[in-house]
């Protein structure tokens, strides 16, 4: 394949700039997307003026061309038992559809650090939260689409001993949540030896559990976030089944390399459509949305390089 990356910025990226909501606010970035019968949706992180951040929706009638409704869908609790934990804001959703109800894992920020919560809704009109279901120092939280020995899975990223790692976990209900075994670490002298976590939700394949996370490298002028995926096995996701030594896509562009995180391509989310082609949608230096796609088999192929 011709280029540097394995997958191809679309032509019209970036998708949403701040330019493209409608009231104010100081960046959209990171927006988990999913197909629907009359389009395609994205729950959107957009961070107010205010300096915490919130949940918006966009909607596509071809995972392009996005408008953003008029009003945040979405704003971190002010009062009850949810104040606690969001006193600092709401981050980073991703959405999965399981039994027909779309669950949003996001996180949860206060002065207490940072939580994995989990949300669902119906019809993305009402919200209802169900529970934090990490303790501290976690993130990156993403459920499987199926479950996995009659159990829910998910990926997080709990911090142990200053790393980051990818670790999966399982639940009865999904609320309480145990059996935790890791997945991947950061590789050494890789383009992730400083950090990984879950980006979109898994993608069942026949090859495994395809997911695309992001990996961090640190260099002398700051960290450098990548996108990357990794094949697991379908009965037991702590076993690796395919890692390879590539990223699908570095930070190259202008509006990738400078915003307000410079040098920042993340994932949080991906649609798979009819014709095997790959959208994964990413924000591009904390500042804007964009996508970028490729072809099933070859992400499915770059594991196994």
């Amino acid at each position: 394949m011709a280029g540097r990356d394995l997958l191809q910025r679309h032509e019209d990226n970036p998708l949403l700039t701040v330019d493209d909501i409608p009231y104010r606010c100081n960046t959209v970035f990171n927006g988990s997307p999913v197909k629907i019968d009359d389009g395609y949706l994205m729950l959107l992180r957009v961070e107010g003026q205010q300096g915490y951040s919130f949940f918006s929706i966009a909607r596509s009638p071809d995972g392009i061309h996005f408008t953003a409704d008029d009003a945040p869908a979405m704003l971190p609790a002010s009062e009850g038992p949810w104040q606690m934990w969001e006193e600092g804001g709401i981050e980073d959703p991703r959405i999965t559809r399981f039994d027909g109800t779309y669950y949003i894992l996001y996180t949860a920020t206060s002065r207490y650090g940072h939580y994995i919560a989990l949300a669902s809704t119906e019809d993305f009109e009402a919200f209802t939260r169900i529970a934090v279901i990490s303790g501290p120092g976690n993130k990156d939280g993403v459920l499987f689409p199926d479950r996995i020995r009659g159990l829910y899975a998910r990926l997080d990223r709990p911090f142990g001993n200053g790393v980051g790692s990818v670790w999966v976990s399982y639940s009865p209900d999904l609320i309480h949540w145990g059996r935790s075994r890791i997945v991947f670490r950061p590789r050494p002298r890789f383009w992730d030896s400083y950090r990984v976590g879950a980006s979109a939700p898994p993608i069942r394949t026949d090859w495994g559990w395809l997911e695309i996370y992001h990996g961090v490298r640190m260099t002398s002028s700051g960290p450098i976030y990548r996108i990357g995926a990794i094949m697991l096995d379908l009965q037991d996701p702590s076993r690796v089944v395919g890692h390879g030594p590539l990223p699908l896509l570095s930070p190259r562009e202008d509006y990738e390399r400078i915003g307000d995180v410079g040098n920042v391509v993340f994932a949080c989310g991906a649609v798979v459509e009819d014709d095997g082609q790959v959208k994964i949608y990413y924000g591009a230096a904390d500042t804007a949305i964009c996508v970028a796609t490729a072809p099933m088999e070859r992400i499915i192929a770059s594991c196994f390089e």
